[in-house]
């Protein structure tokens, strides 16, 4: 008696989850369904391929523009450097000239004194 109570409540239990199942189970389309679907599908993926080619877009131009800012960085980092150095040797050069002239007062006033001698 206990086997056969089993038995009807195991096929219960089988056709229960089978019933289950089916009503689960989408309804297959027709034709024309499946037509409006492809298209909705289509337009859908060429919405995705929009949203990415803008983005890769955008990040092409953020990456441009942080390249441009880093180049225009280094360049007044260069001219900066060069305008010290342009000063460093214009200085360097005028105390040269001074000490070219006072070695040159200091040789005449020796010269002068010399012929004084004479």
């Amino acid at each position: 008696m206990k086997k056969i109570i089993a038995l009807v409540i195991g096929i219960a239990f089988v056709f229960g989850t089978a019933g289950f199942a089916a009503a689960q189970a989408p309804t297959p389309a027709t034709k024309a369904e499946d037509k409006m679907g492809d298209d909705k599908k289509a337009a859908a993926d060429k919405k995705a391929a929009d949203k990415k080619a803008a983005a890769d877009k955008k990040a092409a131009d953020k990456k441009a523009a942080a390249d441009k800012a880093a180049a225009d960085k280094k360049a007044a980092a260069d001219k900066k450097a060069a305008d010290k150095k342009a000063v460093a040797d214009k200085a360097t050069a005028d105390k040269k000239a001074v000490a070219d002239k006072a070695t040159e007062d200091k040789k005449a006033v020796a010269d002068k004194k010399a012929t004084d001698k004479k």
